[in-house]
């Protein structure tokens, strides 16, 4: 149900939802204006530590192709509920986009077309969800998917000693906040962000591994149409993840480009032109300019209930 709703942007609002928990999710999304055609909706996911209010740039650019966009912040990140970095059970995460998945194609017409875009931490859980229900969503665009972590030596110790002894124990993420692009002005913004977290628990980190190894092993007999983009130069997820699940993919529903020398996020990044033209391609390849049919009510604004 929704708790409240905020306008706090002449293209954003934000809204509440409240998981099956009790948890509060917080969703952010960018409308498109009354007299502009829906050709489909984009569900933004997150990376770790992050939150939804910073993929404006590129929902401004999505609701510019014609795409009503939406995104939420994760349990235990943002303005949600819940202990941040931490992981109560190992569906948690799944269980939440699964919910928010359905909870907005419920509110869209059944011929809307729904795009899932995930980065990094949210790419996995996107192509966690699609390999097990492929007919959810009409296409996935994973950036910077989380198949192969790159862990420091702490790291590796409490995954392999403390998640079966204090699977809840949370240390820092390791993140190197220098890492995430070469674009001055998105570090230091990073840095400032309140919202940002740096906590990961063990019971994550072991979610994170299972649940990329999984994805991987089922590349071979994937259905989704999907746009995999990736950072050839990523020192926060290791690209050669990327490119085992491109390689065991049909070739004819996994499209596949890595940027050579862009950072781990690639929308972000000082020279993002490139993979901005290539999702824009792949998206006019996949859904046709034709406005898609959509209910009465809040006009390209999928309301949470």
């Amino acid at each position: 149900m929704i708790v409240k709703k905020i306008e706090i942007a002449t293209k954003s609002t934000l809204s509440t939802f409240v998981a099956l928990d009790g948890d509060k999710l917080v969703f952010q999304d960018w409308p498109l204006s009354d007299d502009q055609p829906l050709r489909g909706v984009v569900l933004l996911v997150h990376g770790l530590g992050e939150h939804a209010r910073r993929y404006d740039a590129l929902a401004q650019r999505l609701n510019a192709l014609g795409f009503a966009v939406r995104g939420y912040d994760q349990y235990g990140h943002g303005e949600s509920g819940g202990v941040r970095g931490g992981l109560p059970c190992d569906t948690r995460l799944l269980d939440d986009l699964a919910a928010v998945l359905e909870s907005t194609r419920a509110r869209l017409h059944p011929n809307t077309p729904l795009i899932l875009l995930g980065h990094s931490l949210g790419g996995l859980l996107a192509a966690r969800l699609v390999a097990s229900n492929p007919g959810k969503v009409q296409g996935l665009v994973l950036s910077s998917p989380a198949f192969d972590l790159v862990l420091t030596a702490f790291q590796k110790i409490l995954l392999n000693v403390l998640s079966r002894t204090a699977p809840d124990l949370r240390v820092g993420n390791g993140l190197r906040p220098a890492l995430i692009s070469h674009d001055p002005a998105v570090v230091p913004a990073y840095r400032a962000d309140p919202l940002i977290h740096r906590c990961i628990s063990a019971r994550l980190v072991r979610f994170m591994l299972d649940a990329a190894r999984a994805t991987l092993a089922q590349a071979p007999n994937w259905k989704v149409p999907t746009l995999l983009l990736y950072a050839g130069d990523d020192k926060i997820v290791n690209p050669a993840g990327s490119r085992l699940f491109a390689a065991a993919a049909p070739k004819s529903l996994v499209l596949a480009h890595g940027f050579d020398g862009l950072y781990h996020e690639i929308f972000n990044e000082q020279d993002a032109e490139p993979v901005f033209k290539c999702l824009r391609q792949w998206l006019e390849a996949l859904i046709p300019t034709t406005p898609a049919p959509h209910q009465s009510g809040p006009r390209a604004r999928p309301n949470p209930d």
